[in-house]
């Protein structure tokens, strides 16, 4: 028996699997012959698309980790104004 190579499916892929599972137009044993995967990870696919799919249209982004504009607005500002102050230093003579 020849063992193939472990494949790692994609997140698009994935998906594709999952909203094929949920319109429930074929059986898992004809998806997974369809796409080559085990109707168990359709089955997980599916799984899990169903129980995060609310967060697709949620109204609360998550927050990206960083600074806000704000803050870095303030910090530019702050820059810029530590600059002029050196640039009239030198300029006093």
């Amino acid at each position: 028996m020849v063992k193939r190579p472990r494949r790692n499916h994609g997140t698009a892929f994935k998906a594709k699997v999952a909203l094929e599972a949920i319109k429930e137009q074929q059986t898992l044993t004809e998806l997974a012959d369809r796409f080559q995967v085990h109707p168990n990870q359709i089955a997980q696919c599916k799984k899990q698309l169903l129980e995060r799919a609310e967060e697709v249209f949620a109204k609360e982004k998550p927050q990206q980790s960083g600074s806000s504009v704000k803050e870095l607005h303030a910090k530019i500002g702050q820059q810029w104004s530590g600059f002029f102050r050196q640039l009239e230093e030198i300029c006093k003579w």
